[in-house]
């Protein structure tokens, strides 16, 4: 029986379109994305990339919406009305169970995402203009705005909620607070910058000093919003 024989090289994707462009923003940024450089990577010509994708910005929207596929929703899937404040089931749970406090969920929200950023930060710019047509975008402000409103969140109250939580997280994946001091000491000198004679160490500490600083402002947030949350749940006369 005659078989058609397997092409030497793997067929052009989406997928491996998306992936190669990943690896190139990763490495050295988004300049350095182009339909020479990656047809080069993958092996084809530069018209074949048309096939799939009609424009640069076009790859890089789906490289992005890559990275938000990554973040974890599911902690929105039991969030619902705080104890005593109704006895309206958690979304995604209406036959029972425990639910789950709209604090803790955007708190682990929130790692999870910046998480998958500090893996790719030299895509945020790209994150950082909205989920525009991105379905993964999409379902990450739907599951946000989706659970704040569950949880008795007003809905003008849980769009800005999405933003702030956006910028927060978004603002600490662009630059390292630590990686802004250099490891000399004699760059400080007291004289100059009383306060400052620690700052050398910042440096070698970056992954420590940005992980408590993001914990810290999130914290902060969060009882914030917790003080606004129970203002707007107050009987009123």
């Amino acid at each position: 029986m005659w078989r058609m024989a397997r092409p030497r090289k793997p067929l052009l994707s989406r997928d491996r379109i998306v992936e190669a462009a990943g690896a190139l923003v990763d490495a050295e940024g988004l300049e350095a994305v182009s339909t020479r450089r990656l047809a080069a990577a993958l092996g084809v010509s530069g018209p074949s990339l048309y096939n799939h994708f009609r424009t640069k910005d076009a790859i890089l929207e789906a490289v992005a919406d890559a990275v938000s596929a990554r973040v974890d929703l599911s902690m929105f899937d039991a969030v619902g009305v705080a104890d005593g404040d109704g006895d309206e089931a958690p979304r995604g749970d209406r036959g029972g169970g425990a639910r789950r406090d709209w604090r803790e969920a955007l708190h682990a929200w929130a790692h999870s995402y910046r998480d998958a950023l500090a893996d790719h930060p030299n895509i945020v710019p790209v994150l950082a203009r909205g989920p525009g047509r991105r379905p993964a975008g999409l379902r990450l402000a739907d599951a946000v705005f989706g659970a704040m409103t569950e949880a008795g969140w007003p809905p003008a109250h849980a769009t800005r909620i999405g933003a702030l939580m956006r910028y927060f997280i978004l603002g600490s994946a662009v630059a390292s607070f630590a990686r802004g001091f250099v490891d000399d000491e004699a760059a400080y000198d007291p004289v100059d910058y009383p306060h400052l004679g620690q700052a050398h160490l910042l440096a070698e500490r970056r992954r420590e000093v940005d992980k408590g600083a993001f914990e810290t402002g999130l914290k902060a947030l969060l009882d914030g919003l917790s003080l606004q949350y129970e203002a707007l749940r107050e009987p009123r006369a």
